[in-house]
């Protein structure tokens, strides 16, 4: 094997480790209210469905106002024969305004992720 076929040989299986890596990881595949919504209705909880499976016990998610108040929701848990889509209730109606939701899982296989979106209430 030429010096060079062995260099790309490595660079090759590296790379592919690399991206292994990547996508081990829960990533956000999906949201209700979904990313910049615009709803005419106040949501009754947040259904985040994710790429992987999550670890109930380590993943939530908090939603704040324009004001940067913090809404009150209920204890979050996984969807019924789902554990891919976390559900966040939302104790009291929201008020017509923007909203900001910032999640944070422990995929199933032990890798943390985090992210945020924004969506709005418009009667």
């Amino acid at each position: 094997m030429s010096k060079l076929t062995h260099i790309l040989t490595i660079a090759a299986v590296l790379s592919t480790g690399i991206a292994g890596e990547a996508f081990a990881h829960a990533h956000l595949k999906s949201a209700t209210p979904a990313e910049n919504a615009v709803v005419t209705t106040s949501p009754t909880e947040l259904d985040l469905t994710f790429s992987e499976g999550l670890n109930l016990k380590f993943s939530s998610a908090t939603v704040t106002g324009t004001d940067k108040a913090a809404v009150a929701t209920d204890k979050a848990k996984l969807a019924t024969g789902d554990n891919t889509t976390l559900v966040i209730p939302i104790s009291k109606p929201l008020s017509a305004g923007g909203y900001t939701v910032n999640w944070q899982v422990l995929s199933t296989d032990g890798h943390k992720t985090k992210g945020s979106y924004t969506f709005t209430v418009k009667p």
